[in-house]
């Protein structure tokens, strides 16, 4: 017996409203491990971390699920830019998920979104990596926005780095 038309299950209940959600893929000429690496281990990620001109002089990580990683991002013009996260998710070398949230002058969290970065190999014998950046969901299009330009400005000092080593 068919279901009828009313009954029938509907794929598109659920959805995330589009213009708050990020996604940003890469394709990096270095190993998948590498890539990772860049993301978890300190020393690495305050080489590539952040839109152009930022630096990073605070980074502490805790990297297992449950652990935070917070730093601290200096613009050009010598503005702090202070965040929370806490991993989610970390499956070496091929996913990272963890909160994100902007920390104010008054030491008072910002809303929280999902950061989840997927790295597959790619190219001959896994040469490249493939990056995939999914961030949500954002309180405006506009935060959306801005984040897009920092991940994208901060993803091509990655790649710079990763493909460097």
């Amino acid at each position: 017996m068919a279901a009828s038309p009313e009954l029938a299950p509907k794929a598109d209940l659920i959805r995330e409203p589009k213009d708050r959600v990020l996604v940003i893929e890469r394709l990096l000429d270095a190993p998948r491990k590498l890539v990772f690496k860049a993301w978890t281990v300190p020393e690495h990620l305050v080489r590539w971390w952040g839109p152009h001109g930022f630096s990073l002089p605070y980074c502490k990580m805790e990297l297992k699920p449950g652990g935070s990683f917070r730093c601290t991002m200096l613009s050009p013009e010598g503005t702090e830019h202070r965040l929370s996260c806490v991993y989610r998710e970390i499956v070496a070398p091929e996913k990272l998920s963890f909160t994100w949230t902007w920390i104010d002058e008054e030491d008072q969290p910002g809303p929280e979104t999902l950061v989840t970065v997927l790295l597959e190999e790619a190219g001959d014998q896994g040469a490249q990596t493939k990056l995939t950046l999914h961030q949500a969901i954002f309180e405006s299009d506009t935060a959306c926005a801005a984040h897009g330009d920092g991940w994208s400005q901060s993803l091509d000092r990655l790649v710079a780095y990763v493909e460097s080593l």
